[in-house]
């Protein structure tokens, strides 16, 4: 009686084991072929600065393996430039290459700022043209010590009626 007794409470438990295994599965097969859906959300964050007339602003999307976002600089009496950026961020500095629009000419050129402490602080250095996009001679040379500092902002958009 015993017997059938741990006999039955073992394929209850199972059973049970069983179900609650395949309710928590999220794993599709195709032709054998186990996939894993995921869905990645960015943190993002958003930096601007204005002064005087001119105005710069930043948006990033950080990924596990790849930043991207929109970077524009609309300078008084100038061509703005508009476009979006795609790079990676090595701790607190990101390194990008800007492919923007201005006076009607598509370009390339890489970009760097400094993150950290609500800000965003854009790296100046020697560049040079290299496969048809300007690019930094040197990274360790980058100087952030007088590059535009801008200040986190909210993502959000307002709404004009």
């Amino acid at each position: 009686m015993k017997t059938i007794s741990i006999i039955s409470l073992l394929l209850v438990a199972v059973a049970c084991n069983n179900t609650r295994q395949t309710a928590a599965d999220d794993t599709a097969t195709v032709d054998g072929d186990t996939t894993r859906a995921t869905i990645q959300v960015p943190e993002t964050g958003c930096y601007a600065n204005t002064f005087g007339s001119d105005t710069v602003q930043l948006k990033v999307e950080v990924f596990p393996n790849v930043v991207t976002g929109t970077l524009s600089y609309n300078f008084f009496e100038k061509d703005r430039n508009s476009g979006e950026i795609e790079g990676r961020l090595m701790g607190d500095t990101l390194l990008a290459d800007y492919n923007f629009m201005s006076e009607g000419k598509r370009s390339v050129r890489q970009v760097v700022f400094l993150i950290r402490d609500g800000a965003a602080i854009e790296g100046y250095g020697a560049s040079e043209e290299k496969d048809g996009k300007m690019v930094f001679k040197d990274l360790k040379q980058i100087d952030f010590s007088k590059g535009i500092k801008l200040a986190e902002v909210s993502c959000v958009e307002e709404v004009q009626p």
